[in-house]
């Protein structure tokens, strides 16, 4: 098959498994280019196919020689639709951790699910006894509630009045006006469902009832607070409530846990561009400019980076890990950096469908959304005929 980009919106429908690959590949070498991570030994990771959850699988077994087991939805391909990227990062890690030596397993399904639970729980305690972190990472838009039964969507609205500013069509480049309608308290609430942290104190507590974490065990989980010029449709709308409760949840189980020596955290992380935040408006405009601007002040960071930083300077430092007054990791502190604000909002006033190339890093941020997919990345020959089926041995 020869595959290509298929776009609807902000999604695209078709993945490559040798650009996915690739770019697997390229955050393994940055991480073994970098000193060893003095960190944990067993990990288990919650959406382990994308985003932070991958960075964060690929930091702790390739910085720190750890274990590893994934958990993520399974989406194999057929002869003539390809799988998810998801399916492809994940078969292209388990191959490189298999050729390191280092144990790594899969486990496929919804992780919203008692019965994926379970399956993780029997895994760790068949192949590694316990384990020492637990990172969190799922965004999904839809939940199917393992105690009612009830299946609930999200939505990414603001809240309490009608928002209205500039969004992007990043395919086009045309700016243009969006006005976004404020979420109902039913919507709210299903969102804070969805995004919220009640899955993960489940995740948590079935683990620890089941006894695989270790007594100094740290979880984490991933959340944004972002600039001023998205809090209305961001933090003070319908998934910042969702925030709020995850790191409300952090705070509680870091009391359930710290009888043992273990904690539970919240970091927040800088903007990227993730299929998620390109599906917010006005989100993909600001990341745009903030992209801009931190490569020039020398600052960016992609997921890779940014988990190193998180593990080497925060949770693995050997020392206090350093948190807000609201007991939060922050590793955002470049994106609001005043310096950084100031400039963005500048070309944020400015920014017009004739000037956005220049003002702006919208061709990188155009490019970054593609190669989440496996598109645009060096070395690939995308005229190339591929298979698009790739098994995962070690998938359960």
């Amino acid at each position: 098959m020869i595959i290509k980009p298929r776009t609807r919106g902000f999604i695209c429908t078709t993945a490559h498994p040798e650009g996915c690959a690739r770019q697997v590949l390229e955050q393994v070498e940055y991480i073994k280019s970098k000193p060893e991570i003095k960190g944990p030994r067993n990990v288990l990771v919650i959406g382990a196919s994308t985003g932070y959850g991958l960075s964060a699988r690929i930091a702790a077994a390739f910085g720190a020689h750890a274990n590893t087991v994934g958990v993520y939805r399974p989406s194999q391909a057929t002869e003539k639709r390809t799988a998810s990227a998801g399916w492809y990062n994940s078969a292209a890690f388990e191959k490189a951790a298999r050729e390191a030596n280092l144990k790594s397993f899969s486990v496929t399904g919804d992780a919203f699910s008692d019965e994926t639970k379970q399956r993780v729980i029997e895994l760790i305690r068949s192949e590694l006894g316990q384990v020492d972190l637990v990172v969190y990472s799922v965004a999904s838009a839809r939940r199917t509630n393992p105690k009612t039964g009830e299946a609930v969507n999200s939505v990414l609205k603001p809240i309490g009045a009608t928002y209205t500013n500039k969004t992007v069509n990043f395919h086009t480049g045309e700016v243009s006006e969006v006005t976004i309608e404020p979420a109902t308290e039913q919507e709210v609430r299903d969102t804070v469902e969805v995004m919220g942290g009640e899955d993960w104190e489940m995740w948590i507590h079935q683990l620890r009832e089941a006894g695989v974490l270790t007594d100094n065990v740290k979880t984490i989980a991933y959340s944004y607070i972002g600039s001023d010029i998205t809090q209305a449709v961001y933090r003070d709308g319908s998934i910042g409530q969702a925030k709020d409760h995850l790191e409300a949840t952090a705070q509680k189980l870091n009391e359930e846990l710290s009888d043992g020596g273990g904690r539970a955290f919240v970091s927040v992380s800088k903007a990227l561009v993730t299929q998620s935040s390109s599906a917010i408006p006005v989100v993909p405009l600001y990341v745009s400019a903030l992209y801009k601007v931190m490569k020039e002040k020398g600052l960016h960071e992609g997921c890779i980076e940014q988990t190193y930083r998180l593990f080497t300077e925060r949770l693995y430092s050997g020392q206090e890990t350093p948190m807000d007054e609201k007991g939060r990791i922050r590793i955002d502190d470049w994106e609001l950096r005043p310096d950084v604000q100031e400039e963005v909002i500048k070309l944020w006033d400015q920014v017009s469908s004739e000037n956005i190339h220049e003002l702006t890093d919208l061709e990188g941020y155009r490019r970054e959304f593609f190669q989440l997919f496996g598109f645009e990345t060096k070395g690939v020959d995308y005229d190339a005929d591929v298979n698009p089926v790739v098994d995962i041995p070690e998938a359960r």
